[in-house]
């Protein structure tokens, strides 16, 4: 009989099973980081956890509950991060976790479309009325990629406008002065991205309404600009672009991955009353798991294949965890918990805003 002597969520041990293991048992932060840079290059699967713009080493998650998170140390932090936006509901939220168990035992991928998917797609066009046809991917960059390929499609138009500061992901096309900060003037600042991706994307000053002449395919935007400190759309921006688009045969892309099911139910789209031609989703829509989305109205949305010439598949496209944990999220985010989170928030700003008041600090809080 073998007898459990140490956690391998939190062992440092090479190989641990947790029956056998007699190792270190004795975990920290930096081991733990130290052991991933030895396989994981800079030792985190998504650059900006390696907290390089702030220094030091990234704390390593063992579990997360509700509002907090814990450290392999054991360390108890408040989690003002919540996976970028992805948990919404919290860490570890029982809809979520038993959505997760019953759709796991079902199994977990079949190459074919299940039940989940449409219920899922059924579900962000009853609360987003712009998406009349919605088809699911694996990522927001999946989403925002398929939705340029899309608009270039639909319109025969090679050109794409996109803003300072906002950010839409790692596709080629739109990494140019993104709030990553990764490039500027159409031309990219990454290695492995030829001057040739970016040479059809003009990037423009967010919040004024730019000249759209019969080339561009599409403008995208984040209607409220979460990657470069929470900027509002100035009165009458959104409203601009909707009818410059209009006015120049282009089509209008919000990219909602961060606002999407999280400033209200139906996105910034909603609360500010602007329909565009397509939405990208992702974070939110998944319950914490990958997933992305693009949805639109059914005439631009099916020049996608296989009604349409415009390319899309995906091996893990609208997978079963995934839309399982989707559609319980949905479902729990009724219009009184977004009441809820809407009278937080303000209360949150209002805090901040005097705090920073009182220190002499110049800052702005928009909610």
């Amino acid at each position: 009989m073998t007898i459990p002597l140490c956690d391998p969520n939190l062992c440092v041990s090479a190989g641990c099973t947790a029956t056998v293991c007699i190792g270190k048992a004795i975990a920290s932060n930096h081991t733990f980081y130290e052991r991933s840079a030895n396989v994981i290059p800079g030792g985190v699967n998504s650059s900006i956890r390696a907290f390089k713009s702030v220094g030091g080493e990234p704390y390593i998650v063992a579990r997360g509950e509700g509002a907090h998170i814990v450290d392999v140390e054991g360390n108890r932090y408040i989690d003002l991060v919540q996976s970028y936006g992805a948990v919404i509901l919290g860490h570890a939220h029982p809809a979520i976790t038993a959505a997760l168990r019953d759709a796991a035992g079902d199994g977990t991928s079949f190459g074919a479309p299940t039940p989940r998917e449409m219920k899922l797609a059924e579900a962000i066009r009853e609360r987003v009325p712009s998406c009349e046809r919605v088809r699911l991917m694996n990522s927001g960059t999946e989403a925002t990629s398929t939705a340029v390929r899309l608009a270039r499609g639909a319109t025969g138009r090679k050109r794409i406008i996109t803003f300072y500061g906002n950010f839409h992901g790692a596709t080629d096309a739109l990494l140019a002065a993104g709030g990553s900060g990764i490039a500027t003037l159409g031309i990219p600042g990454t290695a492995g991205v030829p001057e040739e991706a970016v040479a059809n994307t003009l990037v423009v000053p967010y919040n004024v309404v730019p000249e759209i002449g019969n080339d561009v395919a599409a403008v995208i935007v984040e209607p409220v600009a979460a990657n470069m400190g929470v900027i509002a759309p100035a009165p009458g921006f959104l409203e601009g672009l909707r009818a410059a688009c209009d006015k120049a045969g282009a089509l209008l892309i919000f990219d909602e991955v961060i606002t999407g099911f999280r400033i209200g139910q139906g996105g910034a789209q909603a609360k500010y009353d602007v329909k565009p031609d397509i939405t990208c989703f992702g974070k939110v829509i998944g319950g914490g798991l990958p997933i992305g989305a693009i949805g639109g109205s059914r005439a631009v949305m099916e020049n996608l294949t296989p009604i349409g010439k415009v390319f899309h598949a995906g091996t893990l496209a609208g997978n079963p965890l995934a839309t399982a944990a989707g559609l319980a999220a949905l479902n729990e985010l009724t219009p009184d918990v977004y009441m809820e989170l809407g009278a937080r928030a303000r209360a949150l700003a209002t805090l901040l805003r005097d705090a920073c008041s009182s220190a002499g600090i110049v800052a702005q809080f928009p909610v």
